[in-house]
C-alpha cells in the first residue's frame, strides 16, 4: 500500500475534492470520493487546445488537480486510481472504448479511454471521473441496470475472445462504454494519447470542451455554448458572448483556475473557440437554411 504524501500534491488534492484528512478505505468514502471528483475536477482541454497537451503519468495529474486544472480521462482516472491506492483501496485499471450511438453494438475495444474497477468491503466496483457524464457515484460490478437521481445506467457482459464488460447510458452522447477485464498500465495508453491530444482529427483537437457532474445534472461548455442536462427540468442552453463571460464560467461554475494562463493564452482560446463557433454557425445555416439555432454541439 502506498503511503499517502509519498506523491508530491495528494494533501492538495484531497483539499480540492473536500477532505481535510485521508479519509479510511470504505465503500461509503469510495462513494464520497468519486461524486467530490465529479463535482470539483472539471473534464476539460483546455491545454490540448493551446497546443501544449500535459503528459498522463498519474503523479503529475495528481499535482496538476491540486493546483486546479482538470484534464480528460487519461488525466482523472490516472490521477484518481493513484489516489485511491494511496488510501489502501484496491484498483484496477482497465483498456476501454467508448461509443457512439452508430457504433453502440460493437463489442471491440478501442482504447481511447481508461476505466477503473476498485474493491472494498467485499464488493468490486465499476469506478470512472473521467467520462465527464458518466454516473455520479460507483456502479456495483454487477450485471444490471441502476438508477441515480433521474439517471439510468447498465452493466452487461462484453461478447468476444476476451472477457469484460458494456456500460451502458442511453440518455448521453456516448451510450456505451467497452472495457477488458484484463488489468492494464499507463503506459497502454500513451500512444493514444498522443494521438487524441495532438491529431487534427481528434475531437479534443477540434472542439473546447468542459463538462462537470453532480446529483441533478450534467454542465456542459462546447465551444461558446454552455448548456444544463437536467432530466427532470429538460435541458437549457446560452451562448456565451464575451470573453469576461466565458472565463467567468470557466472559473466560476467549471471550478478550472486560472492562474497558469497568461492574458496571450486566453486571448488565443477565445480566438480559437470564436472561430470554431463561426464555422459551426455557417455549417448549420447550410444544412438547415437558417443561422438562428444554436445547440449543445457548437463549436464541434
Amino acid at each position: 500500500m502506498t503511503t499517502l504524501g509519498i506523491c508530491d500534491g495528494y494533501d492538495g488534492y484531497l483539499r480540492r475534492l473536500g477532505f481535510t484528512e485521508p479519509p479510511r478505505p470504505t465503500a461509503d468514502a469510495l462513494f464520497a470520493l468519486q461524486r467530490a471528483h465529479l463535482e470539483r475536477v472539471p473534464y476539460e482541454n483546455v491545454d490540448i487546445q493551446l497546443g501544449r497537451p500535459p503528459g498522463i503519468d498519474p503523479a503529475l495529474s495528481v499535482r496538476r488537480f491540486a493546483d486546479g486544472r482538470g484534464g480528460y480521462c487519461f488525466h482523472l482516472n490516472g490521477a484518481f486510481a493513484l489516489l485511491l491506492e494511496s488510501l489502501g483501496y484496491d484498483v484496477t485499471r482497465h483498456r476501454a472504448g467508448v461509443l457512439g450511438p452508430a457504433d453502440r453494438d460493437r463489442h471491440d475495444v478501442s482504447g481511447d479511454h481508461l476505466a477503473l474497477t476498485v474493491r472494498v468491503d467485499g464488493e468490486e466496483y465499476f469506478v470512472d471521473a473521467g467520462l465527464g457524464d458518466g454516473p455520479h457515484e460507483p456502479l456495483p460490478l454487477r450485471v444490471g441496470t441502476y438508477r441515480q437521481g433521474a439517471f439510468t445506467y447498465g452493466l452487461a457482459p462484453l461478447e468476444g475472445d476476451e472477457p469484460g464488460w458494456r456500460y451502458l447510458n442511453d440518455a448521453g452522447p456516448c451510450p456505451v462504454v467497452n472495457f477488458l477485464a484484463a488489468p492494464a498500465a499507463t503506459a497502454d495508453f500513451e500512444a493514444e494519447h498522443a494521438r487524441l491530444s495532438t491529431s487534427e482529427d481528434s475531437g479534443f483537437v477540434r472542439t473546447f470542451a468542459m463538462l462537470r457532474r453532480d446529483a441533478h445534472g450534467i454542465d456542459t461548455l462546447r465551444g461558446r455554448v454552455l448548456s444544463r442536462i437536467d432530466p427532470e427540468k429538460g435541458t437549457t442552453e446560452r451562448i456565451l458572448e464575451t470573453p469576461g463571460e466565458f472565463w467567468s464560467v470557466v472559473g466560476g461554475l467549471f471550478e478550472r483556475a486560472l492562474d497558469d494562463l497568461t492574458q496571450e493564452d486566453r486571448q488565443a482560446l477565445w480566438d480559437r473557440v470564436g472561430r470554431a463557433h463561426a464555422a459551426w454557425l455557417a455549417a448549420r445555416a447550410d444544412r438547415s437554411g437558417t443561422g438562428a439555432e444554436a445547440g449543445a454541439g457548437a463549436g464541434a
